[in-house]
């Protein structure tokens, strides 16, 4: 499992940003945080602070750069919930799962639901291609 350093709310806000834009400057990523948006300083000082740890790298403009995301948002969510089942649930997702229905108070119809959309995820794609390879 690929581990990661701890992300703290707001680094995991610039993270998202950074995911849904792409390669952005740093007023780019300021104009997509939640409000009230933090100030131009605290956002590249975060920015800075991801560098370090591994999340974000960047290509120079002169004097400006462009920030970019060097971790897959999907890898960042498989190591947090991995580490929230480890933490919270016994590393058991049918646990996770059911604190999620209790919680949720989700009957068995709505229970029902997201296991045929669970289902139709994992089946394979109808769009893709069929395997038309025969031996030789």
């Amino acid at each position: 499992m690929q581990t990661f350093p701890e992300l703290t709310r707001a680094e995991e806000q610039v993270m998202q940003v950074l995911w849904q834009r792409g390669p952005s400057f740093v007023k780019d990523v300021l104009a997509d945080m939640p409000a009230p948006p933090p100030a131009y300083n605290t956002v590249s000082t975060i920015i800075r602070i991801l560098e370090q740890k591994g999340f974000v790298g960047h290509e120079a403009f002169g004097r400006t750069h462009r920030y970019h995301a060097l971790v897959a948002q999907d890898d960042y969510r498989r190591f947090s919930l991995r580490k929230l089942l480890g933490g919270h649930f016994g590393g058991s997702f049918s646990r996770l799962l059911s604190f999620f229905a209790k919680e949720e108070d989700l009957d068995a119809k709505q229970l029902e639901e997201l296991l045929r959309h669970a289902q139709q995820d994992l089946s394979p794609d109808d769009d893709a291609p069929a395997n038309n390879s025969r031996p030789a």
